[in-house]
């Protein structure tokens, strides 16, 4: 009986650590509860979409599918000025950009290094918001929303424009990084 006293003992034991080291793993990381969720998903989206704008050719950036239709640099330049814009719905004052940043910012190593420094910008502003913060309750494109919402959406957006990207680069060829293995 002590045997099978102490083996549960130990079981118990061993699930309260796993638990606490969980919980303080995600504090140590970020103030919120999901912060570290949205981080890895922050970083995956940011990594392909920052490696595509890399591995496009600067010629191409000027590419469109059709008329009327944003050109490869327009889109990678609206995702980083879009990162910018929503996250201001959060309360997160912006840099100042120019009212038509899209068509006027054509240099791929601008356009590149607005990308990197939009998110690096939202990745500070996710690290620092509390959940309190994100529980905050804000309006979105007329609609009232929640903080947590804000950062969610900037996340789907960055999805959007990777896939539009994505489409962009295999129309012109250009095989994106981290599928270059498998084509």
């Amino acid at each position: 009986m002590k045997q099978f006293t102490y083996g549960c003992l130990m079981i118990l034991m061993l699930f309260g650590t796993v638990a606490v080291a969980q919980e303080t793993s995600g504090m140590a990381k970020g103030k919120s509860v999901i912060a570290d969720e949205f981080m890895a998903n922050l970083a995956d989206v940011e990594k392909k979409l920052v490696g595509l704008a890399e591995a496009t050719p600067a010629e191409k950036y000027a590419w469109r599918p059709a008329e009327g239709v944003r050109s490869t640099g327009e889109v990678f330049a609206h995702l980083a000025g879009g990162n910018y814009f929503v996250l201001s719905f959060a309360g997160v004052k912006p840099p100042p950009l120019d009212r038509d940043y899209e068509k006027k910012i054509t240099d791929k190593a601008k356009i590149v290094e607005m990308m990197k420094a939009s998110f690096a910008h939202v990745r500070k502003a996710a690290m620092e918001a509390s959940d309190a913060d994100l529980e905050k309750k804000t309006k979105m494109f007329g609609q009232d929303t929640n903080c947590r919402n804000v950062y969610l959406v900037i996340v789907t957006h960055a999805h959007e424009h990777l896939g539009q990207s994505i489409a962009y680069a295999r129309m012109n060829g250009i095989t994106p990084p981290w599928s270059e293995g498998g084509q």
